[in-house]
């Protein structure tokens, strides 16, 4: 797919290399924070929007996966370090592993597996967001 548009995403993914401790230390599992995230200037970010769902996937070797779960929580902004957005994430007590979402058939085509290098934000269609969303880890489902 070249260019998304606006129904085509469920949910915004926002990749960090550093984990949720070192992110903002003292962040406990289940507290919200808010957090700006840099994001790579594209078309994306005409379609983020306040309160479209995101979550936070740690990438590389330690612990891969989704760790916090949350909203956009305001208009993406020029920052010193370019356009950043803030989001509205509370942090799993458990993280949704990459090696099991991977083995998921829903989810196994998620833009964040097929190209792990790529700029944020990535995204997740409304098949791959459900997943997410029936886990109780994460929350977000009934």
């Amino acid at each position: 797919m070249s260019h998304l548009r606006p129904g085509d995403v469920a949910c915004w993914l926002v990749k960090t290399a550093l984990p949720p401790e070192r992110l903002d230390p003292g962040w406990a599992p289940g507290e919200e924070r808010v957090l700006d995230r840099c994001v790579r200037p594209s078309y994306r970010l005409d379609l983020m929007a306040p309160g479209q769902p995101c979550v936070l996937w740690l990438s590389g070797r330690d612990r891969p996966g989704v760790h916090a779960v949350g909203t956009v929580a305001g208009e993406v902004a020029d920052g010193p370090g370019g356009p950043a957005v803030p989001l509205r994430l509370r942090l799993l007590a458990t993280p949704l592993p990459r090696a099991e979402l991977v083995e998921d058939p829903h989810f196994r085509d998620a833009e964040v597996l097929r190209m792990p290098a790529g700029s944020n934000p990535s995204w997740l269609s409304t098949r791959q967001f459900a997943v997410l969303s029936r886990s109780s880890a994460a929350g977000l489902g009934p």
